[in-house]
């Protein structure tokens, strides 16, 4: 199964954007799956359903930071260098999406919602290109890892 197909089917179980893009990568991070989905899970519905950076995005930077991210406050040149990064991928899933904030994506002109998320039915993934972006993320992440080996 590729990344694209493990984020998808993790979104498809319920888990928000940036828990799939994120969990879809468990076995290169290494952090367990209860704490991973934890971590990961402010940042669904473009963070806790503000609508602004979509959560696949921010799934894929976590993952990203967590692989090549920097530890040490005054390593300016590692932190140039992972922003550049992050930068990068951003621009990525831009080309590929045309945005990486969720209401845009989503063609929402409200910016905060209620916090109650909706109900994971046909209708809602027929109406949502959610399940697509968390693939895309995943899918560019991949390329990425595979690119700097």
């Amino acid at each position: 199964m590729t990344r694209r197909e493990k984020a998808m089917q993790l979104f498809e179980e319920g888990y928000n954007c940036a828990q799939s893009v994120f969990l879809a990568f468990e076995d290169l991070h290494g952090i367990d799956r209860k704490t991973a989905a934890k971590l990961s899970s402010s940042f669904g519905g473009g963070m806790g359903r503000l609508r602004e950076v979509c959560g696949a995005v921010s799934g894929m930077f976590m993952t990203a930071g967590v692989l090549y991210g920097y530890d040490d406050p005054k390593a300016s040149t590692e932190k140039s260098e992972h922003y550049g990064r992050i930068q990068e991928l951003a621009k990525a899933f831009e080309e590929k999406n045309g945005s990486i904030v969720c209401r845009e994506l989503l063609g929402l002109e409200v910016k905060r919602e209620t916090p109650v998320p909706e109900a994971r039915t046909a209708e809602y993934y027929k109406k949502r290109p959610c399940k697509e972006l968390v693939g895309d993320a995943a899918e560019i992440l991949e390329a990425y890892i595979k690119a700097e080996k």
